[in-house]
């Protein structure tokens, strides 16, 4: 394992040059609910961000998209509650937000990254946001907890991770903020994802980083097979640790990308074990694929298979739901040599050995499947490549949820 350290739940503000804050402005009805983030950095940032494949996009990120072309952002700045897409006059009422942010700030507009998350096609109430800016601005501080709960939806727990590493004989820390609980299926990056560092790094190889870090991290996540309008993964290099700078690869590069993945991992983590609804987190581990991408596809293809979820959901050890999954992805493998098992802390039960059924003890493997979290272990034979994917079980409070999301 790489040389890295201070792990902390301390998300954006373990970052030195940072801080942050969360209000309640009026989008949500219930008072008791931030609704408003903002992060900060103390200067000029390289910045970097990927976006939600959807071809519906939030206004919000259409901006950003503007605002990025320079790889160059100071803040973030983001509502619950409503996700300003398909809203009318959408794009006029996310360059309000930022500009009355930037003016409060004394920074250019131009120089935020904004996004909104919540209901679709609800007109977005601008002048809720407006009235709390000057309240939201001065409340910025070292606290990380407001902001991570401010960008929260249907959440149940603000999702944060920091930890260091020495690049070039100075301490690196990369903090982040994630929300994300239902439509979870990102195929980009992620519902959303705030990250801050004070690395030293160019906004070229910023993006490289992000990109390559998200496509093994948050794109490995599926809670319901929905993509997102508004999913962007968003990160700000401060440069402060005066560290060399990263701008090719090399070392110190492949240092500060596998400290980028460790984080983003915990978060995408954190995402599928809060899935709506859901009672347990589920890893689909696959090995022995003959390239990467065909290992990649196929776990992922299990994770999001809801007749794999609602057999986990029930403890039920029904392999041939995974097999099946497998045979839909449109990866390519010997489906005629495909070994199956589950593993847990109760234990480990293999179900499948080349694709046919194995005598198992039905007892222990409801043992195995009845924990908070589960291990679907999927060996082939054709390579020696292998990925993960992570995703949640389908509980009957899933449709709960989404039955009223609006309401």
């Amino acid at each position: 394992m790489e040389s890295w350290s201070g792990l902390s739940s301390g998300g954006i503000t373990a970052v030195p040059g940072f801080k942050v804050a969360g209000v309640h402005c009026g989008i949500r009805k219930n008072r008791e609910k931030r609704d408003l983030a903002l992060i900060v950095a103390d200067k000029m940032c390289n910045a970097a961000a990927v976006y939600t494949t959807n071809k519906v996009k939030g206004a919000p990120l259409i901006l950003t998209m503007e605002h990025l072309k320079d790889g160059k952002a100071r803040a973030i700045l983001c509502n619950s509650g409503n996700a300003n897409t398909a809203a009318p006059n959408g794009l006029s009422a996310a360059m309000e937000m930022t500009k009355f942010v930037a003016d409060e700030l004394k920074i250019k507009p131009d120089d935020i990254i904004v996004n909104s998350t919540g209901v679709i096609g609800v007109k977005l109430p601008v002048d809720a946001i407006i009235t709390a800016v000057p309240k939201l601005v001065k409340s910025l501080s070292r606290d990380n907890i407001p902001a991570a709960e401010a960008i929260m939806t249907t959440d149940t727990f603000p999702k944060s991770w920091a930890a260091q590493v020495e690049i070039g004989g100075k301490t690196v820390t990369i903090g982040g903020i994630a929300k994300g609980s239902g439509m979870i299926h990102p195929n980009m990056a992620t519902m959303l994802s705030f990250l801050a560092t004070d690395c030293d790094i160019s906004s070229e190889m910023l993006q490289k980083a992000l990109q390559a870090s998200t496509r093994i991290t948050y794109n490995q996540v599926s809670v319901d097979g929905d993509t997102s309008t508004n999913d962007m993964c968003a990160i700000l290099a401060s440069g402060t640790a005066k560290n060399p700078i990263i701008d090719s690869e090399g070392e110190d590069y492949q240092k500060f990308l596998t400290v980028l993945n460790f984080i983003n991992l915990k978060l995408a983590k954190d995402i599928a074990r809060d899935g709506e609804g859901a009672t347990k987190l589920l890893t689909c581990r696959v090995s022995g694929a003959g390239t990467q991408d065909d290992a990649a596809q196929l776990a992922k293809a299990v994770i999001s298979s809801s007749l794999v979820k609602s057999a986990m959901f029930g403890a039920d050890a029904n392999w041939g739901r995974e097999l099946c999954a497998m045979g839909y992805s449109g990866a390519n493998f010997d489906p005629s040599r495909v070994d199956i098992g589950f593993s847990s802390s109760m234990g480990d039960i293999q179900v499948c050995k080349q694709s046919t059924g194995l005598d198992f003890d039905e007892e222990t493997a409801k043992a195995v499947l009845s924990e908070k979290e589960i291990i679907i272990e999927v060996g082939l034979y054709d390579g020696k490549h292998s990925a993960e994917a992570y995703g949640c079980d389908l509980t009957y409070d899933y449709v709960r949820i989404n039955g009223d999301y609006r309401t």
